[in-house]
């Protein structure tokens, strides 16, 4: 039998500085095309370079980072290619999602959702912005984690990074602390509701809801 007890748990401290580093860019405390080094990380974070060199590996592999000869890491631009592109990809992972799971609609699944529409809608009256964007992310994962399927799932973590990104400049453009409740409000009745092809239409018109503001704030 293989003896496992001489092996060591991973350090996962470089996890924790990747978060920290992906809310100060969501939060729009670290800019776009901002250069980041290992020192000034290091030292702002409290913590040594070996966990914040792995974590802007981390962050680079994401594309969240980008490295550029002679420049060094800076925060990625959010342009239009790429808005673009997470406009699509998103929409795309989200209307499979809902054609999984449609059939296999539980009460439980259900009640998971109006439970999330329900921190959506405390976040946004208590104008907490920061809560309202992980809220509406939170809410707009649910699709993805009830289909069951374990790639989709993955696909959508991975663009989480991006997103939070992305609904800050939403919300910048659209000038509101946060997302509109009245849009969820209808996202999660069609979700309730027997109709696929409905559900489909509003995935399409929802996504594409304030795109061309959020393209003029990038330009």
């Amino acid at each position: 039998m293989n003896d496992f007890s001489k092996l060591h748990r991973p350090d996962t401290l470089w996890s924790g500085v990747a978060e920290q580093i992906q809310s100060l860019i969501a939060s729009g405390t670290l800019t776009p095309g901002m250069k980041l080094t290992e020192a000034y990380l290091s030292k702002a974070l409290g913590v040594s370079r070996v966990p914040v060199r792995e974590a802007l590996r981390h962050l680079l592999s994401t594309g969240l980072l980008v490295s550029e000869p002679y420049k060094g890491v800076r925060v990625r631009h959010f342009d239009h290619a790429h808005l673009a592109q997470l406009y699509a990809y998103r929409a795309g992972l989200e209307r499979m999602a809902f054609q999984i799971l449609w059939p296999i609609k539980t009460s439980r699944m259900t009640d998971e959702l109006l439970r999330r529409q329900q921190v959506l809608s405390d976040a946004i009256e208590q104008r907490d912005s920061e809560g309202a964007i992980v809220a509406e992310l939170d809410l707009h994962g649910w699709c993805h984690e009830a289909a069951g399927n374990e790639f989709l799932l993955a696909d959508w973590e991975r663009i989480l990074p991006h997103l939070q990104c992305y609904f800050v400049l939403h919300q910048r453009a659209h000038q509101r602390p946060g997302p509109s409740r009245e849009a969820h409000d209808i996202y999660v009745d069609l979700a309730l509701g027997d109709s696929l092809p409905a559900m489909l239409a509003h995935i399409d018109a929802h996504m594409h809801q304030g795109m061309n503001k959020v393209l003029e704030l990038v330009e």
